[in-house]
């Protein structure tokens, strides 16, 4: 008699394959995650954190909260500027790229420069991430009011403008809520912590995510 409860040499063969076709599946469903690009400075790249406190693992943790599954690649660099940033935006932001966040500004300001190069700077960014077929999302920086009042207009409004012209999603401040709050910030009140990095990605997320393909 044959034992029925006992799956035979065919049934194993079957669900063998199919369980290696399933893994197949999540594999490339991995792959075909959309990817968001952040182009950046320390704020970027972690300054002072470790890897898994960063910005880039915080707002992919942020955005999956909000059941948006991604991949995001960090390309910040630590003191870098917009000038900075236009010389290695071609090596640093991928092709193939859904989304690419520019975050950069802070370093433009400490230097002190004029918010019309920096402007020209963003725009020369801004046409190559587009030309990578990504979709560029601008993180405004603010100038502090205790500067000259001039400077600080001209500084604010670069980011709307740059972002208004190439059709770019704004976020207006990258460090908002966390700004000048010592229980966010590293001991040099300029660099957030781990909980302040948080903050920013939670505040981030709602926009990177309208960035992303509607499919996403």
């Amino acid at each position: 008699m044959t034992d029925r409860s006992r799956p035979s040499r065919r049934d194993t063969v079957l669900g063998v394959c199919a369980t290696a076709a399933a893994g197949l599946g999540s594999t490339a469903q991995a792959r075909e995650a959309p990817l968001v690009a952040m182009l950046g400075d320390s704020l970027t790249a972690g300054f002072g954190l470790r890897a898994d406190e960063a910005l880039p693992v915080q707002l992919k943790a942020a955005l999956e909260r909000r059941g948006r599954i991604v991949r995001v690649r960090g390309a910040g660099v630590n003191g870098d500027t917009t000038a900075g940033a236009l010389r290695r935006v071609d090596r640093d932001v991928p092709e193939g790229a859904d989304v690419c966040v520019v975050a950069l500004g802070a370093n433009d300001l400490f230097q002190g420069v004029a918010p019309s190069r920096m402007r020209a700077n963003l725009d020369a960014i801004l046409e190559r991430v587009k030309a990578k077929g990504a979709r560029p999302v601008v993180a405004g920086m603010r100038a502090p009011p205790i500067l000259d009042p001039t400077y600080v207009r001209a500084f604010d409004q670069v980011f709307p403008t740059v972002a208004r012209e190439h059709d770019a999603l704004l976020y207006p401040f990258l460090l908002d809520g966390v700004a000048l709050i010592p229980r966010y910030n590293l001991p040099d009140r300029i660099h957030p912590n781990a909980q302040g990095v948080r903050i920013v990605a939670e505040r981030l997320a709602p926009t990177v995510a309208r960035a992303l393909p509607a499919s996403a």
